[in-house]
């Protein structure tokens, strides 16, 4: 008898990807033996968040493409879409606890499948997407002083290696 393959499913924004964006994405393919990961478009997270990520869906796309535990990546136009996991045939989704008591369709359908599952994750402890934001927004004089800094001697050291070499 062959050994059914699982196939874990989790999904997200990953705008500003960050060390508890990995960690999901770690913990969610160690539960099975394929990952397959919902990246949500531009216009889903306006919707449900109420604005545009900072990075554009293709580039956030890429980067979770790019990541050795995962599997697959599918474009995400609806939160925890049914079809989708029929599709993809998951046998396990999995999502931050924070959605623990709040109402996603998919999930619901899910918990009402046998032999599938939904596992909840905690957040990791001092980051966030949000948090990040906050500092940049805090910091944001400083970093443009920094920055204009750097592009001034990096002006000044080009003038002179080019009038270096006339």
């Amino acid at each position: 008898m062959e050994k059914k393959i699982v196939r874990v499913f989790t999904s997200g924004s990953f705008d500003l990807f960050h060390v508890g964006h990995l960690n999901i994405l770690e913990k969610s393919a160690a539960l099975g033996d394929e990952l397959i990961v919902g990246v949500s478009t531009d216009e889903l997270i306006e919707k449900y968040k109420g604005m545009k990520p900072v990075i554009p869906f293709e580039q956030r796309f890429r980067i979770i493409s790019s990541l050795k535990c995962v599997t697959k990546v599918v474009k995400q136009v609806k939160l925890t879409d049914i079809a989708q996991l029929r599709q993809e045939n998951i046998d396990i989704v999995t999502i931050g606890d924070d959605w623990k008591d709040k109402y996603l369709e998919g999930l619901d359908w899910m918990k009402s499948q046998p032999e599938k599952e939904v596992v909840y994750f905690p957040y990791t402890p001092g980051v966030s997407t949000t948090s990040i934001k906050k500092e940049i927004i805090n910091c944001s004089n400083q970093i443009v002083e920094a920055a204009l800094q750097r592009e001034a001697v990096l002006d000044y050291n080009w003038m002179e290696d080019e009038r270096g070499r006339k």
